[in-house]
């Protein structure tokens, strides 16, 4: 007897498929984004904070003044922030950064990363596991593994590429 059981479960092999036409990003330009991302955080939110303590500081403003300004300032950069990142993230799963230099993060099989791998996936819990030591170092020297993932893509289940 051997003929195939109809009631047996297909039996096919699946693979993750990148895109024929994206080409994944060099691990240089996603180390420029994690710089530049991380240079217009501090602009946006500790720049402004800065402001407003040394107005104070200088004898400007009021000791209380000054510092509701300043956090004032800070909050408003902060939301400003998260609204420029989220849309970005959401449109065409870029931060400001990886706008700025051509990059992209999508998920393994090519299609768009959802916010939430891109947010909780690729930044909490890689954040999560940033305490523990020597993490960072390991997850960054994946970056030259042949499919240019580091732990946090992996974990995602994305990769990045050239927009």
């Amino acid at each position: 007897m051997n003929t195939a059981n109809p009631y047996a479960p297909p039996r096919a092999t699946v693979q993750d498929v990148v895109d024929s036409a994206a080409t994944l990003a060099d691990p240089g330009t996603r180390l420029g984004a994690a710089i530049l991302d991380g240079i217009i955080f501090v602009a946006m939110i500790y720049i402004p904070l800065i402001i407003g303590f040394s107005l104070r500081a200088n004898g400007h403003i009021g000791p209380i003044v000054g510092q509701a300004l300043g956090g004032f300032l800070a909050v408003a950069g902060l939301v400003t922030w998260l609204c420029l990142t989220i849309l970005f993230i959401s449109r065409n799963g870029q931060s400001i950064a990886k706008k700025l230099l051509g990059i992209k993060v999508v998920c393994t099989d090519g299609s768009p990363a959802s916010l939430g791998q891109i947010i909780f996936l690729r930044n909490v819990v890689n954040t999560l596991l940033g305490l523990v030591p020597l993490y960072g170092l390991v997850d960054a020297l994946f970056i030259f593994g042949e499919k240019r993932q580091c732990i946090h893509d992996k974990i995602a289940g994305t990769i990045v590429i050239k927009a």
